[in-house]
């Protein structure tokens, strides 16, 4: 038998021994039985012609012609099936799903508080109440000591199936409160404005919002991004005067072209706004007082072809951008003549320092950068002076914290590292000191002492040296003996960090090597690495995910057969693509939210989102290299008739960024062709989105699953 086969033999006949109730048929026949009573989606005959190609997909129907609605009846009887035999698969292993569950409760602080911040003469801060699946938010006069909850999610969510408060702000004059909300996972909000001095709600209703709200400086209009009807796409940056209705909102900026997002801000200062348009490398960027009393002054045209970020202190702006080196270099440059050819650079860029993001204060800035893929964060005065935060570990994530008011004499840091759980630091800039202020509690125990993290280097087939961050128990022997969970994204410079995860416990308690591949795609080791994945170097980010893999076996940590592979939306297009590359690797293989239909996507101009992201991935409508390009590597158009590993496809309804028929139609043509009995299932959350669950404990009961799932294939049973 292939040494695969083999292999998965735990997730078709060990994985049910222990909680089946029919004893009467082998293990190994009942799941081979369930996996050929799979749901079949029918074929329904479509080809399309491009560059003279021709393009044929069968399950082209999975797409409702009506969306966003979805109500074609033979779609959602689909959907209902699969979710239907997902049950079936479950129903058995309930008992493991709620162990893991438990668990994952069992290192939940139900009364989880955040660490006060202070901001315009207020201490801030949210709470938990037990058994709560939503954050409470309460504020202190800090004068008179007067303490009241001002925003109450658990009550916003009360009657809802789904709810993600998007942002929330309090007007500069202290009166009102401003928030958006989604109860559908559609990512179209609402926005409620209450008045703080009264407790009354507003008339004030805003439909059809991006999520971003942010008030004028005189606390009497709102600035948010209104939705274009039906489409996932904002256009126009509108203000809403408090007291009258949103159709008489005017509008601050419009984008005429459909492949740019925008979006909007106050600078530290508070003292203006910056308004930004970009698509991928490319931002324009313009400027206007926060009080909104003059129009918006052009920063940077689109046109300059670079991409950055801005902020603003004592009559300056400062900005990181990329014009000049790909690193991006510390410019500033007067608030009264902006534009670009009057930068002056402070910092040049450099080929070992990846400057990623900037906050200003009244005495000093705080810069946050990736020197040769180690995270580190600087201070820096106006007029000189330099210092580095020293932290107590080598490799960690650490980012700026909550710091809203502009003159404070320290910088709130989150901090973490993969044994370190997360905390909350207070780095003194006089003394050169951190002050922590907070470490996540796990209820249940935790002892950093038996677990090690690590990072090594993976050399990938063209060469390149690929960063691996590592944790597991102590003790591990690097005889291959162990399983391990592979983690990757790889797409749009986002970085996964070396973070902390209590979930994660349950894994590593079970004997898995947890590792994240930093593949290119992503900016772990600057700019140009995800510059190299991406585009005509979309392979490499593939490449570099299944060479990593193999590099550790390897090295010892695991074995071929068994790995689980795992990632989400773009990540999830990761999965697709090296489980079809290297299917003899993965023991198992988690597809969350998966883009893996990626051609079709690219050359339906008329979903919202797809015009932005060309510069991503090519536009195949124009070019026949990029439709060649994505037809070679497209997850969904590259399944053939081979055997695959056990897979978990998730998705949601109502997911305006990955939508619901990528992962369908992946599902369906997978089972269409695989040649194997190894199970494959599909849970589609029918009311929500690309986030899925909502509140901390539904979501983890949607880890649980995913856990058990991994955990079966491994067999393991309890």
């Amino acid at each position: 038998m292939h040494l695969t086969k083999l292999l998965l033999l735990p997730m078709l006949g060990l994985a049910a021994c222990a909680t089946t109730e029919n004893t009467d048929m082998p293990e190994f026949d009942r799941l081979k039985q369930l996996s050929e009573e799979a749901p079949q989606a029918p074929q329904v005959p479509f080809e399309a012609e491009y560059h003279g190609r021709t393009l044929t997909d069968h399950y082209h129907w999975l797409k409702d012609e009506d969306y966003p609605e979805v109500n074609d009846a033979p779609i959602l009887d689909y959907l209902n099936a699969e979710n239907a035999y997902y049950q079936t698969f479950l129903e058995p292993h309930r008992g493991l799903v709620n162990t893991v569950f438990e668990e994952f409760k069992g290192r939940t602080d139900e009364q989880e508080t955040s660490v006060p911040y202070v901001d315009n003469g207020y201490e801030y801060q949210w709470f938990y109440r037990p058994g709560e699946e939503y954050r409470t938010r309460s504020r202190k006069h800090l004068e008179t000591g007067e303490e009241a909850v001002f925003l109450d999610e658990t009550a916003l969510a009360e009657g809802h199936d789904y709810f993600v408060l998007g942002g929330w702000e309090i007007s500069p004059n202290n009166r009102y409160l401003a928030y958006s909300f989604d109860t559908a996972g559609d990512e179209r909000y609402q926005v409620r404005v209450k008045d703080l001095q009264t407790g009354n709600y507003l008339d004030d209703t805003l439909e059809d919002v991006q999520g971003g709200i942010t008030f004028s400086a005189d606390g009497n209009s709102l600035v948010y991004a209104l939705l274009e009807q039906d489409k996932w796409l904002a256009k126009n940056i509108k203000v809403h005067k408090i007291g009258t209705p949103q159709n008489a909102d005017t509008t601050l900026y419009h984008e005429q072209d459909d492949g740019f997002f925008i979006d909007f801000g106050k600078t530290s200062s508070k003292e203006f706004m910056i308004i930004a348009s970009s698509q991928g490398e490319v931002q324009e960027t313009y400027v206007l007082p926060a009080d909104l009393s003059s129009d918006p002054l052009l920063m940077v045209s689109r046109e300059a072809g670079f991409t950055h970020s801005v902020d603003h202190a004592h009559g300056y702006f400062y900005i990181l951008a990329n014009d000049t080196h790909k690193n991006f270099r510390l410019a500033k440059v007067s608030d009264t003549a902006p534009a670009h050819v009057n930068w002056q650079t402070l910092q040049e860029g450099s080929d070992d320092v990846y400057l990623l993001s900037i906050q200003t204060f009244n005495d000093f800035m705080a810069i946050k950068s990736r020197d040769l893929g180690l995270e580190k964060i600087h201070v820096q005065g106006y007029s000189g002076g330099h210092t580095e935060v020293r932290f107590p570990e080598t490799v960690f994530a650490a980012s700026i914290g909550v710091n809203p008011e502009f003159k404070q004499s320290h910088l709130r840091i989150n901090y973490e590292s993969m044994i370190t759980p997360e905390t909350v630091f207070d780095y003194d800039l006089k003394a050169n000191t951190l002050t922590s202020r907070k470490v996540q509690k796990i209820p249940s125990g935790y002892d950093k002492s038996m677990y090690e993290t690590e990072r090594v280097m993976i050399t990938a087939r063209d060469g390149a040296q690929v960063p691996v961050s590592l944790v597991y128990k102590k003790g591990l022997k690097k005889d291959g003996s162990q399983p391990m969970w592979l983690y990757g994204y790889g797409a749009y410079s986002a970085t996964i960090t070396p973070n902390f995860s209590t979930g994660r416990l349950s894994a590593l308690d079970r004997g898995f090597v947890y590792a994240i591949a930093h593949v290119r795609g992503g900016s772990m080791m600057g700019y140009n690495w995800y510059l190299d994945g991406k585009l005509e170097h979309r392979a490499n980010t593939f490449n570099d995910f299944v060479d990593v893999a193999r590099g550790l076996i390897a090295a010892g940590y695991t074995s071929a057969g068994n790995i689980s592979a795992s990632g989400r939306s773009a990540g999830g297009e990761l999965m697709g693509a090296v489980t079809i590359q290297a299917p003899e690797l993965w023991r198992s293989v988690n597809l969350g939210v998966p883009f893996v239909d990626v051609l079709n996507t690219m050359l339906d101009a008329t979903l919202p989102l797809t015009p932005p992201e060309w510069k991503e991935w090519g536009n195949p409508i124009e070019s026949v290299e990029d439709y060649d390009l994505i037809a070679s590597y497209s997850p969904y158009d590259n399944i053939a008739e081979v055997e695959y590993p056990p897979m978990f496809v998730s998705g949601g309804l109502n997911d305006p960024r990955v939508t619901y028929w990528e992962p369908a139609k992946w599902t369906a043509r997978m089972r269409e062709l695989k040649t194997d009995d190894n199970l494959l299932v599909m849970r589609i959350n029918m009311g929500a989105g690309h986030f899925s669950n909502s509140g901390r404990y539904g979501r983890l009961k949607d880890y649980a699953e995913e856990y058990a799932f991994m955990f079966l294939a491994h067999g393991i049973t309890e």
